[in-house]
């Protein structure tokens, strides 16, 4: 039986306001920010990626946050989003982001973006698998600029 998965995504329901979310999770290096961006263009929805939440100074407490700075807000009815993304790199402090347009399809992109915490407020959610030796030189190729070594990042 051949599925449609565009056809079976938008025929999902709210959870969060009217807003359906989709999470995009996978190893580091898979390929979920790819495949992010491609769905964002196809289904004109915005994306709000994992990253921004988490950082090497806080690589596994980063949910709290995403439910208070996104889950939240939108359940309140708010059309924009602003928060503070985290830092990955060293010395370098991001630009906080303002006014992102809340749209009726948001994409939530990230390792553990479909994690147990966020279940009731995500509507469908795709697992990009990709074979473990391909995600580890994708994220090494990808992580190298953030200060860290290739012999750090391999031990990560």
């Amino acid at each position: 039986m051949k599925v449609n998965v565009l056809e079976k995504l938008l025929s999902t329901k709210p959870k969060v306001g009217e807003v359906i979310f989709i999470a995009v999770d996978g190893h580091g290096g898979s390929g979920k920010s790819t495949l992010a961006e491609l769905l964002s263009k196809k289904l004109n929805a915005e994306i709000i990626h994992t990253d921004d939440f988490a950082g090497w100074d806080n690589p596994l407490n980063w949910y709290p946050n995403v439910i208070k700075e996104i889950f939240e807000p939108i359940s309140n009815g708010t059309k924009t989003l602003s928060y503070q993304p985290a830092s990955w790199w060293e010395n370098h402090h991001p630009e906080p982001v303002t006014n992102q347009p809340v749209t009726d399809i948001m994409i939530l992109e990230g390792v553990s973006s479909s994690r147990r915490e966020f279940r009731d407020r995500i509507s469908f959610s795709i697992f990009v698998d990709t074979p473990k030796e391909i995600c580890l030189h994708r994220g090494i190729e990808r992580d190298t600029g953030t200060g860290k070594s290739k012999e750090e990042l391999t031990k990560m």
